[in-house]
């Protein structure tokens, strides 16, 4: 029969592998921005495949819309307040960090793209009016993160696995319809949406640490009382 390895090993393994989901997209996003701050080669492959995609219509515009901040962060609230509720309720320890971590991550994604905009100073594509700031993208990082958020603190809350599977590729379809509505209508070059995607992969890894792989990321309290008997526990499990 084959051997299981020790915890510790398993740990280690867990560790290193999400040390590589999130040194990825980092060092992914760090020589995307260098190409754009230095005017490398990648620019001029995205320049020339902005002008082979940019076709504005209303269709894309629709779809653009789905990262904007009225539309996306109102689903991001309502995740984070059913994931508050269902883990207060369960009494789960810590019920009150998947959540938070939902809310810190979308409130990073400002924090961030703001000064890189300034910084980076990158102009638009030919089909929007002449102006700087377009890297990366507001509008696809905040759907990463909203979407992509609210998809990992519903997960812990869903048994069915069709369930599972459907909010996930639901998640992926409004990420990418984003996506591709941004780079169709000329709101932004390729490479800013592709930076978007690995500065919310790198926010997102926070959020999924948090929500661990229980309900909600959190475990039932298993301690004990002075008296010795189990901690009471109310709500749904």
């Amino acid at each position: 029969m084959p051997v299981s390895a020790p915890p510790r090993a398993r740990s280690a393994l867990a560790l290193r592998a999400r040390s590589a989901l999130v040194a990825l997209p980092l060092l992914l996003f760090a020589l995307i921005t260098w190409q754009v701050v230095a005017d490398g080669p990648l620019v001029g492959v995205d320049e020339r495949l902005s002008a082979r995609l940019v076709r504005p219509d209303r269709f894309s515009e629709l779809l653009s819309d789905l990262g904007n901040v009225q539309v996306a962060v109102p689903v991001l609230v309502v995740a984070l307040a059913y994931t508050a509720w269902r883990g207060r309720a369960a009494g789960a320890d810590r019920w009150w960090l998947p959540p938070l971590a939902g809310a810190v991550a979308m409130v990073l994604v400002p924090a961030l793209v703001a000064p890189l905009k300034e910084w980076t100073d990158r102009p638009g594509t030919p089909a929007v009016p002449p102006a700087t700031g377009y890297y990366p993208s507001g509008h696809t990082a905040t759907a990463v993160v909203a979407y992509g958020a609210a998809t990992l603190l519903l997960l812990g809350r869903l048994r069915a696995p069709a369930v599972r599977r459907a909010l996930v590729v639901l998640c992926a379809v409004l990420v990418l319809g984003t996506s591709y509505g941004l780079v169709r209508r000329g709101y932004h070059w390729p490479l800013d949406v592709l930076a978007s995607w690995c500065l919310g992969a790198v926010l997102l890894a926070g959020v999924a640490l948090a929500a661990g792989p229980g309900p909600a990321g959190v475990s039932r309290s298993t301690r004990r009382s002075s008296s010795g008997t189990p901690s009471s526990r109310s709500g749904p499990s």
